[in-house]
């Protein structure tokens, strides 16, 4: 999914090339200070200043720094999204094996992805702590859910799609948790975390499903 197909419909992405500049320095001017000053500290007024642009032209596409932040979160969860649909593409008319044995490659690209982010860590931050920003996340795993269940389903027609749903989603989540914790914790080894929990989503029942 892309950005456009992820944001508000209460603002409009910019569609002139000078606008979506701007609008793509904001964010990552916004990414980097979150890195820095974390989520309380971080104000329009900071963004503006670092970005070396005036309060209005941040207005024009931002309320507040709530707006910011869920826009940041949009396209980090909008890149997400791009790393699975190629995903799926390379590997859904290879069978339910090529599924399962793929998902270790998907958890690598997307955590490269949200590495390659800025100030990803604090970007997930918000979206966890904000009642206002939980909806970003919530709606990106399940488009998440949906796409990996369509691919599943060409393979498993006679399969409960609800309940393949509920099980892939449990997935999802356990997928996305690993990459957060990529993200802060420094006493494990990403190549092991990977490793694991592509094991353990490769013996989820909605992949065997097929055996």
């Amino acid at each position: 999914m892309t950005l456009s197909g992820l944001a508000s419909e209460k603002r409009p992405l910019p569609k002139q090339e000078r606008a979506q500049q701007t609008y793509e320095l904001l964010l990552d001017v916004a990414g980097n200070l979150l890195a820095e000053v974390g989520i309380d500290r971080i104000s329009t007024n900071m963004i503006c200043s670092r970005a070396g642009l005036t309060p209005p032209a941040l207005y024009r596409y931002f309320k507040n720094k709530y707006d910011v932040l869920e826009a940041l979160g949009l396209r980090l969860m909008a890149r997400q999204n791009v790393v699975l649909e190629q995903w799926i593409a390379r590997h859904a008319d290879e069978g339910i094996d090529a599924l399962r044995g793929g998902i270790e490659e998907l958890l690598r690209e997307t955590a490269a992805v949200t590495q390659s982010e800025p100030g990803a860590v604090w970007i997930l931050r918000a979206l966890h702590a904000s009642p206002r920003l939980v909806h970003v996340r919530l709606e990106s795993h399940r488009y998440v859910t949906d796409k990996l269940v369509d691919a599943y389903m060409r393979w498993l027609p006679d399969a409960d799609r609800e309940a393949l749903w509920q099980e892939v989603r449990l997935s999802v989540e356990l997928g996305f948790a690993a990459d957060e914790m990529l993200q802060e914790e420094t006493r494990v080894s990403a190549d092991a975390v990977f490793s694991r929990v592509a094991r353990i989503l490769q013996a989820d029942s909605a992949v065997r499903a097929a055996d």
